[in-house]
């Protein structure tokens, strides 16, 4: 395996054009994928030294790690609060916040390498399987729960990210998985983001459900913005991707399977808990 260590962003690219590489920055989810051979590649391309890293006027450099969000008071306090509690602090020293929007699904089935739909397969193994960690909504095709807080939080702020050819928002970045095309994500494989720009809500909070107190991934995971009169809602731990819902209400239209119906009840607890935090 080579390790490149390019000197600018154009230059990362390039190289991410190439067959079999695969760019890495803090190492916090590719490493762990890699070992578990998930992932493969002939090539890591190296983004620490060519990423920008500062925090100022709302922007975010995508090479930031989440140890530095939740510390930095000029961060929206849904934002840090997502940082704070998404990881070991070990882990949030190392990951980057565009490392962090990029993770895989947590769904064993496809970390087991089970053919699953992810992995290609014709069958979601969750829907008929083991499957409390998963998703209550827009689960017809695949059942994986996204698990990022983060991610949740950069879309109820209505963030947008750049990447090395485009701007969008954050929540343009993901995608439900189809028949015809199974990725949960829009970059091009030698795409790089490189910087985010957050809007400051007037208040906002980051809540979450877990099976232990710290250092786990979301069961339910819920950031509340609020700008002006508008209250925005995304939720982690409950869909494919980072699930925009309009208020509490909106729970009536998730469609949990037997094992995940609890979700539907925390996810109203923390919805009104988290809008009375905004109202204070």
């Amino acid at each position: 395996m080579e390790l490149l260590r390019p000197s600018s962003v154009d230059e990362a690219v390039a190289v991410l054009g190439r067959n079999d590489s695969r760019a890495i920055a803090g190492g916090t989810e590719l490493v762990p994928l890699m070992r578990e051979r998930l992932a493969d590649a002939a090539t890591l391309v190296s983004l620490r030294d060519v990423l920008p890293r500062g925090i100022a006027d709302g922007v975010i450099g995508a090479g930031a790690t989440l140890a530095e969000l939740e510390v930095d008071p000029t961060v929206p306090a849904v934002l840090r609060e997502a940082c704070a509690q998404a990881a070991s602090p070990q882990l949030r020293n190392m990951s980057t916040v565009g490392g962090n929007l990029l993770q895989a699904t947590r769904c064993w089935y496809w970390r087991l390498k089970f053919p699953c739909r992810l992995h290609g397969g014709e069958v979601c193994h969750a829907r008929d399987g083991e499957h409390r960690e998963h998703a209550i909504f827009a689960n017809g095709f695949c059942a994986s729960a996204h698990p990022s807080d983060v991610a949740a939080a950069l879309v109820a702020c209505n963030a947008t990210l750049r990447t090395d050819r485009r701007e969008l928002p954050v929540a343009a970045l993901y995608r439900l998985p189809t028949e015809e095309d199974r990725s949960t994500t829009t970059l091009a494989p030698d795409e790089v983001i490189v910087e985010l720009r957050v809007p400051e809500p007037d208040a906002s909070a980051y809540l979450k459900a877990m099976d232990r107190r710290a250092w786990s991934f979301a069961l339910v995971g819920v950031a509340a913005a609020r700008f002006g009169a508008e209250t925005r809602f995304v939720l982690a731990g409950v869909a494919p991707v980072p699930w925009v819902v309009a208020g509490p209400e909106a729970l009536e239209d998730a469609t949990p399977l037997p094992g995940t119906a609890y979700k539907v009840q925390i996810a109203r607890a923390l919805m009104q808990r988290a809008a009375a935090a905004l109202a204070g």
